[in-house]
């Protein structure tokens, strides 16, 4: 059987939540979501698992994983993304990386919006740049749809994995904004040689 005719599993860790998906088609055979602001490094792929034993499919009947890439939380980005990589590659099946952008559904006439920290929300224009604005200023200039809850978000990044067609990229995390943690500043420690 085709790696695109298995099971797809989808999922996402981008920002305040752990969420996994598995299709079939375009049904889903199983899903799990857990709200966590922190945790999602322990929990991503013992969730997962749960995911494929509730469907009853072993990890070498999934044909492909689409990842959510972001933007969104910086650590959370980076432990979806090394997770799809890793398992990508011990089972020799493909990694998409599928942007929020492209996992979201703007109502009529509204702009896809993605909820940034300190009241901002990322915006990408048609060129696909992207672009971080006040959440007011956005919200003035009209209407937004901003992303589904993470069970929805999950599936949505597996049917994009879903409709991906070769040749495909090595997922990275989506990043707009540096990470808010920044190096020490302090002066490194003098490394005395006793030999």
């Amino acid at each position: 059987m085709a790696s695109s005719d298995r099971p797809i599993l989808g999922f996402d860790t981008s920002a305040a939540h752990c969420a996994a998906v598995l299709l079939s088609g375009d049904r889903i055979l199983a899903q799990r979501t857990e709200e966590m602001t922190r945790g999602q490094a322990e929990r991503l792929l013992p969730l997962i698992e749960d995911v494929l034993a509730e469907a009853g499919v072993a990890w070498g009947e999934v044909g492909r994983l689409g990842v959510g890439t972001g933007p969104g939380n910086f650590t959370g980005l980076r432990i979806a993304v090394a997770a799809a990589r890793g398992l990508a590659l011990a089972l020799d099946i493909p990694a998409i990386g599928v942007s929020t952008f492209d996992a979201i559904t703007p109502e009529a006439g509204a702009r896809a919006a993605i909820p940034a920290p300190r009241d901002q929300v990322y915006l990408r224009d048609a060129a696909g740049e992207i672009t971080l604005h006040p959440r007011d200023e956005a919200e003035a200039a009209g209407p937004l749809t901003f992303p589904p809850e993470p069970g929805i978000l999950a599936a949505a990044i597996a049917r994009a994995a879903a409709r991906a067609e070769p040749p495909f990229t090595v997922p990275a995390p989506l990043y707009v904004r540096p990470a808010d943690a920044a190096p020490a500043r302090d002066v490194p420690p003098r490394i005395l040689d006793d030999a």
